[in-house]
């Protein structure tokens, strides 16, 4: 198994990157989505994304159930994109963000195949006004901390230009 983080603020080139990283590998590739259509923007925005991936991608919607999809997925090359909305969508959902993370881990850590997995950097900004802002940042830091731990590659994306942090042969 190979694992790769690719990290960064929004718009940072983070999904670029990674699917650039993916498609180095033979396909077809698995794209697990965890983002959640809410509203008319986000539609949109999924839409682009699925044009933009073009030809070769299988898509898997996993907005919750995230460590069951990266179990039962193949050994064929994933991207997960993105940790940061699968966290939203657990902390939203009042599930058992701890418990969760600790299955993604376990499932990342069984999976055959390469893997990228996509997360933002959320802790290099101002303090959340908010008590769930602040909670939600603090549980992406350790959600991050925790998968960075795993991965044999870690990639910091700043403008769109990729910096190795972690490279473990």
């Amino acid at each position: 198994m190979t694992l790769t983080l690719v990290v960064g603020g929004a718009r940072s080139g983070k999904s670029r990157h990674a699917e650039s990283l993916i498609r180095g590998h033979p396909g077809p590739w698995t794209y697990v989505a965890t983002a959640e259509a809410r509203d008319a923007e986000m539609r949109e925005r999924i839409a682009r994304h699925r044009q933009q991936r073009g030809e070769g991608w299988v898509t898997v919607e996993a907005p919750v159930a995230l460590p069951a999809t990266v179990r039962e997925a193949p050994a064929a090359p994933m991207l997960v994109d993105c940790l940061t909305l699968w966290l939203s969508n657990l902390m939203l959902g009042g599930r058992d963000v701890a418990g969760a993370a600790e299955d993604l881990e376990a499932a990342l850590s069984w999976r055959a195949g390469p893997t990228v997995v996509v997360t933002n950097e959320v802790g290099q900004g101002i303090v959340p006004e908010t008590t769930l802002g602040r909670a939600f940042r603090d549980e992406q830091g350790r959600l991050n901390q925790q998968i960075a731990a795993r991965a044999a590659t870690v990639i910091l994306m700043v403008a769109g230009l990729p910096m190795t942090v972690k490279d473990v042969k």
